[in-house]
């Protein structure tokens, strides 16, 4: 059978439709005969709701596409040549408990930073873990495609703790980056190209590029002096213009949390009393995205999608899967094996920087060395993720308070431990690993 099959675990997302949007306006390029949206029993009433809307979707455009639904990804996965992730382990609830407790302990709670970003991989990667089982078993020359969050300590962990070989992370931080530094230079994105390298949610725009020609200094001087540059889901509180100078670098809008700790804390904890976590927020910009998906009369992907933090998402996933496809060889940036492209982390390790994308999956730009005041940060983010990742595996709580202490939103190891018990126990229903009882 001729044309492509995709499987998406996690289809109920509200961020489907935009996937379903990308693969329709590259349907020429990118024949996908099948696109199976796949969810647990428990999240039945949006995965009808988002499939519905797929089907819409695709007979509007008139392409030959056909979208089912399944609750058995063991039943979906045979014969897949993609298969993307977007899962959330506990669903907002778990991210409401991830972004609370740690504030209790005047520390940053966050969905992929800090103590949250640590729970989030815990409960998360032993579920990725077992999809890639199933893939090897099931449909072993698939591609998988992860942009399940924390996006980073995922592929660490399949590249280390899985025999999947074919995998690829994915994250709308760099694309969100670009079309900023566009919208300040008042010019359309194709024409700007930055050099990215580091980690996710810790990557840096090395140098910025306009038509081929150099502007870091220009995009940075913009910054310093009051354009914006942020996401949907981080609030802009602007930046020391001497510090940015410099840095020389372009940050991204994650790093405000490890530069400007204490001005984001206290905005999250007034944040929290007025509005509630962002957790909170996203269920209220949820429930009122799946009432306009309810509508039978509804044939697009909604606007107000962007209001949501994801946007970019699914067309960058869009972009990557038509680039492999098709071997296109262009530059896209991607969390993936280092294999030596930025000097000082392992080559096994996963980093997100600048690939050319090919049918063989993507081969990292060299870069060397970050430079000298950025690498510091770098390497104990991923000192964090390589131990958060092994917590995961092993279960091991003593490894889970390592990780917690050396990430640099924890101010000590006392208060880590404060931190770990409460969230441990908070989580208990979605973290087996740590809760077995020995025979």
């Amino acid at each position: 059978m001729t044309g492509i099959k995709v499987v998406t675990i996690g289809g109920g997302s509200s961020y489907t439709p935009e996937l379903v949007e990308g693969f329709i306006k590259r349907y020429n390029e990118l024949p996908i005969r099948e696109l199976c949206l796949v969810d647990i029993p428990e999240g039945k009433e949006k995965l009808e709701t988002v499939g519905a809307l797929a089907k819409r979707m695709v007979k509007k455009a008139g392409v030959p596409m056909e979208i089912k639904l399944s609750y058995d990804r063991k039943e979906a996965l045979p014969g897949a040549d993609f298969v993307t992730t977007q899962i959330r382990v506990g669903l907002l609830e778990a991210r409401a408990k991830d972004e609370k407790i740690p504030l209790k302990y005047d520390v940053i709670g966050q969905e992929t930073n800090g103590p949250g970003g640590l729970f989030k991989g815990l409960r998360t990667i032993p579920v990725i873990l077992d999809i890639c089982k199933d893939i090897e078993a099931l449909c072993p020359d698939a591609w998988l495609i992860n942009f399940s969050n924390p996006a980073g300590m995922v592929t660490e962990a399949v590249l280390r703790y899985s025999n999947i070989t074919k995998t690829v992370g994915l994250c709308n931080v760099p694309i969100g980056m670009r079309m900023s530094v566009a919208e300040m230079l008042e010019v359309e994105p194709d024409r700007v190209h930055i050099d990215f390298a580091g980690l996710n949610h810790m990557v840096f725009g090395l140098h910025v590029y306009l038509d081929g020609e150099e502007v870091t200094g220009l995009v940075l001087d913009k910054l310093t002096s009051g354009e914006s540059m942020t996401m949907k889901n981080i609030v802009d509180l602007g930046w020391e213009p001497e510090f940015l100078q410099a840095l020389k670098v372009l940050p991204c809008p994650y790093h405000r949390y490890y530069y400007q700790t204490d001005k984001m804390l206290n905005q999250e904890k007034k944040e929290a009393n007025e509005a509630g976590s962002r957790a909170e927020v996203v269920q209220q910009l949820e429930k009122e995205l799946f009432e306009l998906y309810s509508d039978p009369e509804l044939t697009i992907k909604p606007p107000q999608l962007e209001e949501r933090g994801g946007a970019y998402y699914s067309d960058a996933a869009c972009s990557l899967i038509d680039s492999i496809y098709n071997n296109r060889g262009d530059i896209q940036p991607v969390n993936t094996r280092n294999n030596g492209a930025i000097a000082g982390i392992p080559a096994e390790s996963a980093v997100e920087v600048n690939c050319v994308i090919t049918k063989d999956g993507p081969k990292p730009i060299q870069v060397g060395e970050l430079p000298v005041p950025v690498q510091g940060l770098v390497q104990q983010i991923k000192s964090f993720e390589r131990t958060a990742a092994e917590a995961a595996v092993t279960g091991d709580y003593n490894t889970a308070l390592l990780a917690m202490t050396i990430n640099p939103l924890v101010p000590s190891d006392t208060v880590a431990k404060q931190i770990l018990d409460e969230m441990l126990e908070a989580h208990k229903a979605h973290l087996p690993q740590f809760f077995q009882t020995v025979v």
